[in-house]
This record gives C-alpha cells, sequence and structure tokens, in this order.
C-alpha cells in the first residue's frame, strides 16, 4: 500500500482507496490485485460459481471501478452468483446450500456468553465479604487451636457458609439477568427486508441474506450487507456509522457501492448482496470493537450515592461499635488485674468484635439498591416484551414513569395504519367509492382519455408496487398510502405492471415529508414527449395548478369557482376525518432530461382522493388514562388541520380548551408567543420535522417538561433524539426511528404506550418501597447493634445473624418487592416530578415509625428480656439473643408485606398473584425456623418453645397495624 495519495488511515483502518482512485485518475495504487491477476479458486468454480467471495469483498470494500467492469458490471456479478436480478435467488436447487457454504451467512460473530463461575468469581470480590473471608479463615484458626475440631470451627464456617450464600445467589441473579439482557438483545436485533427471491417479493430477515439476493431499500432502511445498486432513484447514503463523514454519498450506476451498516437517507433502490456477515466492512469494524453492556441509568446513578452516604455512615459506626467493644473488653482485664496476659479467648472475643463490625458495614451499605434497580427493570423490560413494546435502553422504563406529554403521530399510532380511498372528486364529480368492488362500474362514465392518465399516475408516481405473491395473487407493497392509491387504481380495472412497461421513467422525486408531495417524469411510447406527474398533500398540489379537467373531460383553466369548489371538497372531506391527495399531471412540451429539476407549477388537476384511516379501538380509552394519570397528549401530523382536528375529536385528545394549529402558523410565532401557545397546544397539523423537533424542545426545556416522542420515520429521528423517551412504532417504522427510539411499540398502538408508561411508574415506585424498606432494617440494626455494644458491651446480632438480615434485605427483599407487577391505580397518580426528591415524605414517615417501633421493641427485650421470659441458666444470653434476632427478622418479614403499599391500608390486595413475592416471603420464614430450630452452633441460636415462638413473630406482626396507622397521618 504505497500510494502517495491515500492516507494511511483511510488504508489501514478501513482499507479503503482514496476518491481519486474511485474516479479512476490514478494508476499507482497497489490496493487490492490487479483485476488480470484474478484466479478463479477450483472450489468455488466446482461448485457452480464465477467468483469467489474475497474478490466480491474487495470489489465493494475498495469501491473498485475497475474490477468491476473486468467482471461485467453489475449483470456480469449477476451472472457469476447465479442470480436474476429480477427474480431473485433460487433457493429451491442444490446450489443454496454450496452458496452458504462458499460465501458465508450473514451474521456477525458475537463475544462469549460469561459463565456462572464468572459472576461467582465477580462476587467475591466485595470488599467487605474479603473482609470477613479473612475474619472467618483467622476464626478458624484461633478456634481449632483453642477448641479442636469440630466445636472450635463453628464460628468461622458459620461465616463461610454466610458469605458462600451471599456469593451464590447475587451470581445466580447476576447471571439470570445477563441471560435475559443476552435474550433481549437478540430481539432488538431482528431486521427484516423487502427482498426478491423465487421470483416474487417477501419479508425476510437479514440474517438469512445470501450474496446474490435482491433487497429493496428505501428511506430510514439500514443497509444490511454489502452490495451493488441495481436500478433506483436518487439514493443518498448515509456512510457515517463507518467513515464518520456527515455529507451523504450518492449512489447511481456510477457509483454502485454500498456498505453495511449505513443508511438511506433519500430514495429508494434495489441492491444485489455481495457479501455478508464478517466479511462485510461493518463485519471487519465490530470485530475491532468490543460491545460494552448497558450504561447505569440515572436512578442507578442516583442510588448509588445514596449507598455511598448510607456506607460511610455504617462505617462510622462500625468503628465506634469496635472501638467500644475492644474498650469495655480492655476495662474488664483492667478489672480483673489480668490486662498484661493475653490468651485465645481474649483473640478470639477481639476477633469476634472485628467480624461484628465488618458485618454492620455489610448490612449499612445497601448493595442491594442498585440491585434492586437492575432486577426491577429487567423484570419490567421482560414483561413488556409480552405487551409488545420492546426497551432498548433500560433508563426508558424509569423515565417513562415521569412521562408528562406524549406527542403522538397520528398515523399507525392513534390510527390502524390501514388506508382504503372512500371518496373520490374526479372531473370535479364527488363520488362515494368505499365499496372498492363498485369502482369500476362507479367510473364507467369517465372519458377513456381521463380514465388513461388517473391510472398512469396512479401507477407510475408511486413509491408502492404491485408484485404477485407465492400463491399467485396481487400483493400491494409500499406505505400505507401507496398501497391505498394502488388499490383503488385496481379497482378502476388497471394493471400495474402494463402501465409500468408502457412508458419510461426519466425522473423520481421520492416523496418528502417537508415538500409533503412526491413527483416523476415519463418518457411516452411511440415519441409522445414527456409528461410530469405529482401528487401529495391537497392544498399544496393544488396551489401548483393552473388547469383542471371538468366534468367533460376537457382541460379548462382552475377559475375562482373551480378553485372553491375543489377546496370546499377537500375541506369537506377533511371534516369527515379523512386524509387528502390531490393527483395532478403536465405535459413537458419542451423535453426533458434526467439533470432537469421536475416542475413546481403549471400543473392540471386530475383530481382529489379521500383516504380513510379508521382509528384505532381503545385509543379513545387510553388518552383518557393518560388525561387521569396527569400527561398531556399532542397529536403532531403532516395532515390537513381539518382532518388532525377530527381524528383528535374522535380520540379525545382535542378539547374545548384545547388549540389546533398548523406548522406555518407555529413556525412564525415568536419566543414570547410560544410561551403562552405551546400549553395549550393538542393539535399540530401540516407540520414538519422541525416543527416537532422544536415543540418537543420546547416542552423540554422551557416548560421543564418530560416528553415522549412516537415517529416511525427517519425524519421523526431529530425529535426522538430530544424527547426524554422516543417511541418508535416498531413494525412501521424504519431502522433509522427504531435506532432513534428508547422503547420500540412493536404493534403500533397507541394503547402500548399507556402500558409503557405504567411499567415505568412501576418500576419507579417499587424501588421506592423496596428503599423504604431496607433503610428500617439499616436504621434498626445499625441502632440495636452500636447501643446494645455500648452500653452492654457485646452486640445482641452476631456476624452470621447479619450476614442472614443482608441476605433477606438486599438480596431476596429486592427481589420480592422489585418485581410487583403495576396496578391500575398508578395511572390515577400525577407523573412523578423530574427533580422531586426520590425518598419523599411518606416514604420518611413510615421508615422512621417503623424505625421507632422495632428499636423500641428491641431495646426491651435487650433490657426486659430474661425477666419477661423468665429466663435463667448458663444459656439465657444465647436464648435471649435468639429471641432478639427471630423478633428482628420477623418484623422485617410483616414489614416487607407492609412496604407493598406506602400509602394504602390494603396490603394484602394481589399479593397471591405475585408468585415470587409469596415464593421469596415463604422462603425467609422456613430458612428463619431451620437456622433458629436446627443451625444452632453454626448461627450462634438456641431453640424456642412454642410461646417464645408465637411471642416474637406476635411482636413482628403488630409492626402491620403500627404500619396502616402511620399512614394516616398526613405529611
Amino acid at each position: 500500500m504505497n500510494c502517495k495519495f491515500c492516507h494511511p488511515t483511510t488504508l489501514l483502518i478501513y482499507r479503503l482507496p482514496c476518491h481519486l482512485h474511485f474516479a479512476g485518475e490514478i494508476e499507482d495504487c497497489s490496493f487490492g490485485v490487479q483485476p488480470s491477476d484474478y484466479v478463479l479458486p477450483q472450489e468455488v468454480k466446482a461448485a457452480g460459481f464465477g467468483i469467489c467471495a474475497d474478490e466480491l469483498g474487495s470489489i465493494v470494500e475498495g469501491h473498485d471501478v475497475k474490477k468491476l467492469k473486468f467482471h461485467g458490471g453489475v449483470t456480469g456479478l449477476s451472472e457469476k452468483l447465479s442470480t436474476s436480478m429480477n427474480d431473485g435467488l433460487n433457493t429451491e436447487t442444490d446450489l443454496h446450500t454450496r452458496r452458504q457454504e462458499i460465501y458465508g451467512i450473514n451474521k456477525f460473530t458475537e463475544s462469549e456468553q460469561r459463565g456462572f463461575f464468572v459472576f461467582v468469581w465477580e462476587a467475591l470480590q466485595d470488599m467487605t465479604l474479603m473482609i470477613l473471608g479473612v475474619c472467618a479463615f483467622v476464626s478458624l484458626i484461633v478456634g481449632l487451636a483453642m477448641e479442636g475440631w469440630p466445636a472450635g470451627a463453628h464460628d468461622g464456617l458459620g461465616i463461610v457458609a454466610s458469605i458462600m450464600l451471599v456469593v451464590f445467589v447475587t451470581a445466580t441473579s447476576d447471571y439470570r439477568q445477563s441471560l435475559q439482557f443476552r435474550d433481549l438483545d437478540k430481539e432488538k436485533k431482528k431486521i427484516a427486508m423487502q427482498v426478491t427471491r423465487n421470483g416474487y417479493r417477501q419479508k425476510m430477515s437479514i440474517y438469512e441474506l445470501l450474496p446474490g439476493d435482491i433487497v429493496h431499500l428505501s428511506i430510514g432502511d439500514q443497509v444490511p450487507a454489502d452490495g451493488l445498486f441495481v436500478s433506483g432513484f436518487s439514493v443518498l447514503i448515509d456512510e457515517s456509522s463507518l467513515t464518520g463523514e456527515s455529507e451523504p454519498i450518492m449512489v447511481t450506476l456510477e457509483n454502485p457501492f454500498l456498505l453495511s451498516g449505513t443508511k438511506v437517507q433519500d430514495g429508494s433502490c434495489k441492491m444485489m448482496v455481495t457479501t455478508v456477515g464478517m466479511r462485510t466492512q461493518w463485519g471487519k469494524l465490530m470485530a475491532t470493537l468490543s460491545e460494552g453492556g448497558d450504561d447505569e441509568t440515572p436512578l442507578q446513578v442516583k442510588l448509588n450515592g445514596v449507598a455511598t452516604i448510607i456506607g460511610k455512615i455504617g462505617l462510622f459506626f462500625a468503628v465506634v461499635t469496635f472501638a467500644v467493644m475492644v474498650q469495655g473488653l480492655f476495662s474488664r482485664k483492667l478489672q480483673e488485674g489480668t490486662h498484661w496476659s493475653w490468651n485465645g479467648d481474649d483473640a478470639m472475643q477481639l476477633l469476634e468484635f472485628f467480624a461484628v463490625a465488618v458485618t454492620i458495614v455489610v448490612v449499612a451499605v445497601p448493595e442491594g439498591l442498585p440491585l434492586a434497580v437492575t432486577l426491577s427493570l429487567a423484570f419490567a423490560m421482560k414483561k413488556m416484551m409480552n405487551d409488545k413494546a420492546l426497551v432498548r435502553h433500560l433508563a426508558a422504563c424509569e423515565t417513562m414513569g415521569s412521562a408528562t406529554n406524549i406527542c403522538s403521530d397520528k398515523t399507525g399510532t392513534l390510527t390502524t395504519n390501514k388506508m382504503t380511498v372512500v371518496k373520490s372528486c374526479i372531473c370535479m364529480n364527488v363520488k362515494d367509492v368505499s365499496n372498492l368492488s363498485d369502482a369500476s362500474s362507479l367510473f364507467s362514465d369517465l372519458p377513456e382519455s381521463v380514465k388513461k392518465v388517473l391510472l398512469q399516475s396512479i401507477f407510475n408516481n408511486t413509491g408502492g408496487e404491485v408484485v404477485v405473491s407465492k400463491g399467485g395473487k396481487n400483493e400491494m407493497l409500499g406505505t400505507p398510502t401507496d398501497t391505498a392509491l394502488l388499490a383503488f387504481g385496481l379497482a378502476l380495472g388497471g394493471d400495474f405492471q402494463a402501465e409500468r412497461k408502457a412508458s419510461k421513467l426519466v425522473k423520481v422525486e421520492p416523496f418528502n415529508s417537508t415538500k409533503k408531495k412526491m413527483g416523476v417524469v415519463l418518457e411516452l411510447p411511440e415519441g409522445g414527449g414527456f409528461r410530469a406527474h405529482t401528487k401529495g398533500a391537497s392544498e399544496i398540489i393544488l396551489a401548483n395548478c393552473d388547469k383542471v379537467i371538468n366534468s367533460k373531460g376537457e382541460t379548462v383553466p382552475l377559475d375562482e369557482a373551480s378553485i372553491k369548489h375543489l377546496q370546499a371538497t377537500i375541506n369537506d372531506f377533511a371534516c369527515e376525518a379523512l386524509r387528502t391527495i390531490c393527483l395532478g399531471y403536465m405535459e413537458l412540451e419542451k423535453g426533458f432530461s434526467a439533470e432537469d429539476p421536475i416542475p413546481t407549477s403549471g400543473y392540471t388537476c386530475i383530481g382529489i382522493v379521500g383516504i380513510k384511516d379508521p382509528v384505532r379501538p381503545g385509543v379513545k380509552e387510553s388518552v383518557a388514562v393518560c388525561r387521569s394519570a396527569g400527561i398531556t397528549v399532542r397529536m403532531v401530523t403532516g395532515d390537513n388541520i381539518n382532518t388532525a382536528k377530527a381524528i383528535a375529536r374522535e380520540c379525545g385528545i382535542l378539547t374545548d380548551d384545547g388549540l389546533a394549529i398548523e406548522g406555518p402558523e407555529f413556525r412564525e410565532k415568536n419566543q414570547e408567543e410560544l410561551l403562552s401557545l405551546i400549553p395549550k397546544i393538542q393539535v399540530m397539523a401540516r407540520s414538519s420535522p422541525l416543527d416537532k423537533h422544536t415543540l418537543v424542545k420546547h416542552l423540554r426545556t422551557t416548560f421543564d417538561e418530560v416528553v415522549a416522542v412516537t415517529g416511525d420515520g427517519t425524519n421523526d429521528a431529530p425529535a426522538l433524539h430530544e424527547a426524554d423517551i422516543g417511541l418508535a412504532m416498531g413494525i412501521a417504522g424504519t431502522e433509522v426511528a427504531k435506532e432513534s427510539a428508547d422503547v420500540l411499540i412493536l404493534d403500533d398502538n397507541f394503547s402500548t404506550i399507556v402500558t409503557v408508561a405504567k411499567w415505568g411508574r412501576s418500576v419507579y415506585i417499587n424501588i421506592q418501597k423496596f428503599v423504604q424498606f431496607q433503610l428500617t432494617v439499616n436504621i434498626v440494626a445499625l441502632i440495636v447493634n452500636f447501643s446494645s455494644a455500648c452500653l452492654t458491651g457485646s452486640a445482641p446480632l452476631t456476624a452470621v445473624q447479619l450476614l442472614w438480615v443482608n441476605m433477606i434485605m438486599d438480596t431476596l427483599g429486592a427481589l420480592a418487592l422489585a418485581t410487583e407487577p403495576p396496578n391500575n391505580d398508578l395511572m390515577k397518580r400525577p407523573p412523578v416530578g423530574k427533580r422531586q426528591n426520590f425518598i419523599s415524605n411518606v416514604m420518611w414517615r413510615n421508615i422512621l415509625g417503623q424505625s421507632f417501633y422495632q428499636f423500641t421493641v428491641l431495646w426491651l427485650l435487650q433490657a426486659k428480656g430474661e425477666s419477661i421470659f423468665r429466663l435463667n441458666g448458663p444459656d439465657s444470653n444465647l436464648v435471649l439473643n435468639t429471641l432478639i434476632f427471630n423478633t428482628f427478622v420477623f418484623c422485617q418479614v410483616f414489614n416487607e408485606i407492609s412496604s407493598r403499599e406506602m400509602e394504602e391500608i390494603d396490603v394484602f390486595k394481589g399479593i397471591l398473584d405475585n408468585y415470587v413475592f409469596v415464593a421469596v416471603l415463604s422462603a425467609t420464614v422456613v430458612f428463619q425456623i431451620i437456622i433458629i430450630e436446627f443451625l444452632g452452633k453454626f448461627a450462634s441460636t438456641a431453640p424456642l418453645t412454642f410461646v417464645q415462638w408465637f411471642v416474637t413473630v406476635f411482636i413482628g406482626f403488630l409492626g402491620m397495624p403500627i404500619a396502616a396507622g402511620l399512614k394516616k397521618i398526613p405529611v
């Protein structure tokens, strides 16, 4: 690679020669193999192909025009790949299997799934667990030296077992979560494309593509593999994902190279796949990168800060507790006069003090907070998949819970996106054509010349196609508007294929959401000259017309009376919630070349059609739910203002005090006017992508709202990016829209957006419930151990017991409370404010009230327990500490139930529907019984009598009516 013109970065990283080579302007570059040097490998020839995978790759990757010409251009390569540019691959021959063997499949190598024991190792890296491990080791050494086996090993093995339990539960949780995320990642990457194969057009996964496949690309699609341009119009490709260059590249027959991972910015085309999988430019780039996991969500970041503060407080208490206990030991030895003689028992006591101090830190540090967030989000993500919502970013779940505004598209979101022509105004005559089967007879009175130009306009000026399906039936492909018009044309008796063959397409300007129109120029047969056709938003096209076809089929000037009639027709159609499309044409008497722009005025109006797009069932109810939840729904559409208002009223979006405005009028407003207008805007019609972006930006920055935006096209990407959360419509959406969005609505249904909002609120509330529960445990455990250590010189809760409590409140508590499903009551509350404190006044009331009760009863047991339970004998202290431990655990069990609702008294509502909660609670109780009754030496406990069990459980249960009473205190 010694070309003096090629930049080394271009050569080494992207392996692309410089632009001079693309143009064939210089000869001295040694990039790649010279065409004349190419020798076809024997195995490729034997398989029935005329070119190998490496050679194909070098042509497209190197943009090598000379090599392409050497192999006969795109046509020559199609023959060497044994494919047809019209019918695509034939998969019903032996070649199909051999094709995969020679050229590979369209899949990228994925990073290896980490095994379970990797997660075990990561869980062991926790600093507090490592310190406890050292304590356990020293405890074992000292214990075995002093008391021998097995008596001396109980404390050490108890701590080891507790550590391993914590580690394996954490590792299992993380491992399962990683598997979930891997499955979700696969769902995210599922992309289907329109492909011609076996002679008919079909939808196919990009992973099934093979070299030789003919892929149909349109605006917003991501190029699924390396390939060559076959045919198309106005194709602009955004290669910034590969090269970093922001300027789009025009792809034509002269520059036919398309690289995987790039995006179609404008136009449409057919592409022949040449290279797939890891051989593509994108695959090679991916091989050099390691895909990182999801970043922490805002809530996780916020809670990590809370955890750090609590951890520091816990560390302070732990140090003070250790110092007080050591001071107590020194004081006792000083009184006994044994302060100069130390034995193994003293060393064990010091070690026990240190273990208690470390476990106070373990209990205090709420490592369950991030776990709870992750569990709740992962659980919500999985459940939302069942509700047809695919979450691309974890943070979207919690953000949607705070949404105050939803800026929604009309088509496909509020409506079904299944369009049909139901009314028309051709030759100035309005007709109802809702029954398309009668359309042919309805238009039998049309002059033949008008019918001919109408069908020519419908079948040529379109981004859609009529293709023959596998079953031999006509199938319409394209946007819903295009397919509605094609169906109308077929109902009139038109023949799509014959009409397309009758004239030659010279130039196409695809539909553009800014211009709101599409245009084509045809070369008519037998020297008939050139004709331009235009179609689009009725007001825009009508303004470009100066003639009209009258009721006799004659072309006459468009006078004032005709304009009024057509405008009244447009308004009538729009008020019936119909989308209106105007069709026009003009003869180009001065000729036309492909370089000339398509004229923008001087057209003859053929007619207007009204297209019905029914409102989706359940939308009105969903909008009402949003309103009761404090969420304002605004409709942003490119439709006529009357159509938009009619649909908005039908959906319940436009109210009497609301405002409907058109995009051009909105753009003219100054900052001061926007401040008063934006809060009232419920409908924005005839809007451009910039209008949507501006509205969203103002709502977020000026009015401090949390905005969710729906979008299904490339032009929605800016608004989706600007919003707090983007909700792309999955099925109708382009790949650019999907990539810009945080959540993909897979069924294009507005009701699903409400479901996402409900889950978002559920995530936030669940984390609040868990934090309320965990902080209560933290406060009580810290104060009980600290105060006891200060006043008595010993802690009632041992290291093993504290680790078990830590397990209850961290892992098991997170699992139980973070997986509560949402209920309908969540949508009767206002959204959570963006700057609202996470720990609310309601939570502080519940935390402090419950903590006070628990601390009071535990301290009462500590001070008066022996006399209350009439304990005496050598084991009285052990039994008392067991009673305190059991009471403490059952306080948490019942507090966990109370934490299911932070404000409602009825905490049992729906409890049996949450199997995870019931299972965790049951497991906690069963294990507690086992620890008390059967693991005495291991857990430093003693078996309790029935009365003792009843009293400790009853004290825990009393926390529930106290929690209910606390909820009645206003805050």
